[in-house]
Formats: C-alpha cells, structure tokens, sequence
C-alpha cells in the first residue's frame, strides 16, 4: 500500500506540475503576441475625434498607441489645441510624459514647469496637477505612458 500512495502522489505531483506548465507556457506566448514589435510615426496615427466635456480641453484629440498586458496602463499621444487649459486633477497610477511639439505649462503639486519639446514629466500617482497651452497657433503634442489604468479625477 505505501508503493501505491507514493505512486498517486508522484503522479499527481507530475499532473499538477504539467498543469502549471501548460499555463505557464500559454500565458508566455499571450505575452508574447501583446509585445510584438510595434512603430507608430505620429504622422500616420489615427487620431481620436475631438474632445468637447466641461473638465477636458475642448478640442484635445488622443492617438491610442497600445495598453500594457500586465498593469492595463494605456500609451498614447495626445493633441492640445493653442490656448487650452487641462482643470486641475490627478490619476490613480503614475504617468510618464514626453513634449514632442509646441509649448506649455504643467503644475506639479505646488509647482509650475514650463514645457518645450523634449521635456520629460514624471507626474507620481495621486499628484494634483494641471496643463495650460498659451494662446496662439501652435498646438501642444505629448507621448503618455501609463502604469495602470486611465483614470482623471478632477479637484473641485
């Protein structure tokens, strides 16, 4: 009897270990499929229509570029028209943000930063903040990278 317990017990040990194999494997593979190579040229992107809510720029458009498999957090470009204000607000995760056109104001907590193109923001989760385009004719473009998923929660 103990050759027999030790037999089941191999063998379910054998089971449960191809069990998690087998899951293993097809969760790399999905991962695999959801990180395939990718180039998007910002010229080419396909533009969302424009935004018209109370809280959000009127007219800011987005270009969704993808959503990362593990945490959901989305990677986009976003378009600001000339003389747009973002209200004041702050998201659950944090978010990565690189100026590639145009010109503009980020506050940071308690902080004002002026923005040109190559500027980098790291805006940590829970931070207060706001965007402000100046007036004229130049749109404000930026890359956001996400850590989870999109939320905006506006500070009255």
């Amino acid at each position: 009897m103990k050759k027999t317990g030790i037999t089941v017990g191999v063998l379910g040990c054998s089971l449960l270990a191809l069990s998690f194999m087998a899951i293993f494997t097809k969760n790399i593979q999905a991962q695999t499929q959801e990180q395939a190579a990718q180039v998007i040229n910002i010229q080419d992107a396909e533009w969302g229509p424009p935004g018209n809510s109370p809280q959000f720029p009127s007219g800011v458009r987005t270009s969704q570029l993808g959503v990362h498999p593990e945490h959901g957090g989305p990677s986009y470009f976003s378009r600001f028209p000339a003389g747009s204000h973002f209200d004041l607000h702050w998201h659950t995760h944090a978010e990565y943000v690189v100026v590639l056109s145009g010109k503009g104001t980020i506050v940071l907590g308690e902080d004002s930063h002026e923005l040109s193109p190559g500027s980098y923001i790291v805006i940590p989760a829970k931070l207060n903040h706001s965007w402000d385009v100046p007036d004229g004719d130049t749109e404000l473009v930026i890359l956001v990278k996400r850590d989870g998923p999109a939320d905006f929660n506006f500070v009255d």
